[in-house]
Formats: structure tokens, C-alpha cells, sequence
């Protein structure tokens, strides 16, 4: 199935982007304002996704998980991107990240 990836600094601002890391990885640096949805629990949690019709960006660690959450999203009808290098990229490109613990932000 074909569906769009795209690098880190091509999300738009304001996009919906959506990270499918666990809650660790989560709580040590993510993109502000990113939703979190862990690819663990998506199915239980697809009704938090946004309603509108606009594109999902949908990001992990460096790629893999993301892909695959986006390759199950865009085959059930949503318009999902693959956010290709994940927050690995997303760090090394010198996009902002924060974090939701005590002490700098980083990429778990």
C-alpha cells in the first residue's frame, strides 16, 4: 500500500501529529503539541483521534512503528503520513521537543 512519508521538518505547523511511542518514551521528549496514542493501545483509542478531515501525521522513535500505524490507519480511511526517521530525526534536525518530566527533554 502506498501512502506519503515525509521528513520532520516538512509536518506543517499546526498539523495533527500523532505519536505512537510508549508512555516512557513519551514522558522523556516529544514535538509540543503532538497527541500522544501509543501504537499499543490505537484500537482501543481510535476515538481519539480528531474528527475533521485533515491529514494525521503519525511519528514514533525512528520510523518503523509509525509506518505501520500509518499503513493500518490510511487502509481503514484515515488520510495518515508516515513521519519518515521518527523523533530520532525529528531531535537531530533541531526541531523543538519537550518533555513531561523533570530535567531536559530528550529522545528515549
Amino acid at each position: 500500500m502506498d501512502f506519503e512519508t515525509v521528513a520532520p521538518n516538512a509536518v506543517p505547523e499546526g498539523a495533527h501529529l500523532i505519536d505512537v511511542r510508549e508512555q516512557a518514551e513519551w514522558d522523556a521528549g516529544h514535538a509540543p503539541g503532538a497527541q500522544h496514542l501509543p501504537a499499543s493501545t490505537l484500537l482501543q483509542n481510535l476515538d481519539q483521534l480528531p474528527e475533521d478531515d485533515a491529514d494525521l501525521y503519525i511519528v514514533c522513535r525512528s520510523g518503523g512503528r509509525s509506518f505501520q500505524v500509518a499503513q493500518w490507519l490510511n487502509g481503514n480511511g484515515y488520510d495518515a503520513i508516515n513521519v519518515a526517521g521518527g523523533m530520532d530525526l525529528w531531535y537531530e534536525s533541531g526541531l523543538p521537543i519537550v518533555s513531561d518530566g523533570e530535567g531536559e527533554p530528550f529522545i528515549l
